[in-house]
């Protein structure tokens, strides 16, 4: 569900930040790093101490 909103709000700032006239691929890539952020924290987590089975 983290990584569905995490999109989501990637896209929302791309759009704001593209309107306020930021380079559209300078506000996608904003938005493809917090994605990419968001991917390495949920693949790390497992891995942390105090959460393994």
């Amino acid at each position: 569900m983290g990584l569905i909103l995490t999109a989501t709000a990637g896209l929302c700032l791309w759009v704001v930040l593209w309107s306020l006239n930021i380079s559209g691929l300078d506000s996608i890539l904003i938005g493809i790093v917090m994605v990419l952020l968001a991917i390495g924290i949920y693949q790390l987590l497992p891995f942390l101490p105090g959460r393994r089975d």
